[in-house]
């Protein structure tokens, strides 16, 4: 496994069957066609993520994550992971709104969950079973992952709501690891979720830097905040 620098990540593989995750600054939206920077983002994604696969893994789910390696980066599991992202979706909101004739903000009956595969050229298309099997990815896989995707959803909606936080949807990613078990890998974090405040609706991910509703390290800054009960110190 060679190292990989992607948009908002650097993915540094050890001797051990371990992986460095190092989450960038960078802020990257509509396939690349806007982009910045912002100081200390990248330390908060990666301690954003660390708690929320430690709340993750305290429930029963299996993850690729292991540790802190520093201020911005994570020691991981090595997976071979799926082209997919799954995404479950509990509120309309995103391109969802685009597809089905309901207003944003409407909190769905039961949660939906999506498949897409992953591939920038392509610009991620929307899948299926039948697209997952062409690509290699028997419906076995894909229905575990699904489970796990809820199972997470049930978890982590319930967490957030307990901080007045709202858990709108999010976009997973899968791997095998060397027992051949799928784990939960990649991240969680506001780059890849969708959290708005119970109380007044405010974003605090990264549609404030998509739609320029404000701060952008500010918000980061809240979630983080809201999660641990701590004070971010190394922003």
């Amino acid at each position: 496994m060679q190292a990989y620098e992607g948009k908002a990540k650097k993915i540094i593989p050890l001797d051990d069957g371990k992986v460095v995750m190092e989450f960038k600054d960078d802020a990257t939206a509509f396939d690349g066609g806007k982009k910045a920077q912002f100081k200390g983002k990248g330390w908060l994604n990666a301690q954003i993520s660390a708690h929320l696969f430690r709340v993750l893994e305290e429930k029963g789910i299996k993850t690729h994550f292991i540790g802190v390696a520093g201020d911005n980066k994570l020691i991981v599991e090595k997976l071979d992971m799926y082209p997919l992202e799954v995404v479950v979706r509990n509120v309309v909101a995103g391109s969802l709104k685009k597809r089905l004739p309901l207003d944003e903000g409407t909190e769905l009956k039961e949660p939906i969950v999506e498949l897409y595969y992953k591939d920038d050229s392509l610009h991620d298309p929307m899948i299926n079973y039948y697209h997952a099997k062409v690509l290699g990815i028997d419906e076995s896989e894909v229905k575990e992952m699904e489970r796990i995707a809820l199972k997470v959803n049930e978890i982590l909606r319930e967490y957030f709501r307990e901080r007045g936080i709202i858990l709108v949807d999010f976009k997973l990613e899968f791997g095998k690891n060397g027992r051949g078990e799928i784990v939960l890998g990649d991240e969680i974090s506001p780059d890849t979720c969708r959290f708005w405040d119970a109380k007044t609706g405010k974003s605090l991910d990264k549609d404030v830097f998509r739609f320029d509703k404000g701060d952008l390290v500010k918000a980061y800054e809240e979630l983080y905040a809201r999660l641990t009960g701590e004070t971010p110190s190394r922003t």
